[in-house]
């Protein structure tokens, strides 16, 4: 495989998850400081968490210098992006969600890979590669965490580990080839609101007491 390849997903990821980052500051009407972490965040706090979970040093991060600068570039372009072009990117906003997911997934699990690490290892640095920055993202912000309330999200990113960590993928055009999948997938998965099993525990006990006066006021009436 063309180790060039995980130069590629690396800048993609990169990009992609600077200006989500950015763009969700900027609806929280954060000021530029608080757009700049809030996109570096997104962009590197995967990798961060993958790179503790899978023995990397956590200080690896310092030595890359063109990444940090190419997210703080594109963090800056989307600030100063007109209004028009943002309410354009928002309809778009999932593309770039599901093209960092998918470049980011890979690129993790690239990673373990090269390190000789077991499946499981895989599978752990691809998914929280791919959704470890929009968890801090979403957290920081006062939101829910899109991985854990909507539709198929992280499951694309396991499946990738997956795939990459049975060692299927062997060549470039291979690597591309999931890339696109992944993506199509997610965007499937938005497009027809594909959605995981869910439970939830919800009780009527808070209506009776209402319901009783209500009765009650009806009858006095």
């Amino acid at each position: 495989m063309d180790m060039h390849v995980f130069e590629v997903f690396s800048i993609i990821g990169t990009i992609a998850f600077a200006m989500s980052g950015a763009f969700v500051a900027m609806e929280e009407k954060y000021d530029i400081l608080g757009v700049l972490v809030l996109g570096l965040v997104t962009a590197f706090g995967g990798g961060v968490i993958r790179n503790v979970l899978i023995g990397v040093p956590v200080t690896t991060l310092w030595h890359q210098g063109t990444l940090i600068k190419l997210a703080i570039i594109s963090i800056l372009i989307a600030f100063v992006l007109p209004l028009a072009w943002i309410r354009h990117w928002k309809k778009t906003e999932a593309l770039f969600d599901a093209i960092g997911l998918s470049a980011f997934a890979i690129q993790g699990s690239i990673y373990a890979t090269q390190m000789h690490h077991p499946l499981s290892a895989v599978l752990v640095a691809a998914i929280l590669t791919g959704i470890g920055g929009g968890i801090i993202r979403d957290l920081l912000a006062g939101r829910k965490p899109l991985v854990l309330h909507d539709e198929i999200y992280a499951v694309w990113a396991m499946l990738a580990g997956l795939v990459m960590g049975l060692g299927w993928i062997q060549t470039t055009w291979q690597v591309v080839a999931l890339f696109i999948a992944v993506v199509v997938f997610r965007m499937f998965s938005v497009f027809f609101k594909w959605k995981l099993p869910r439970r939830a525990l919800e009780s009527n006990s808070y209506l009776t007491p209402v319901t009783s006066n209500k009765n009650d006021l009806e009858t006095k009436n």
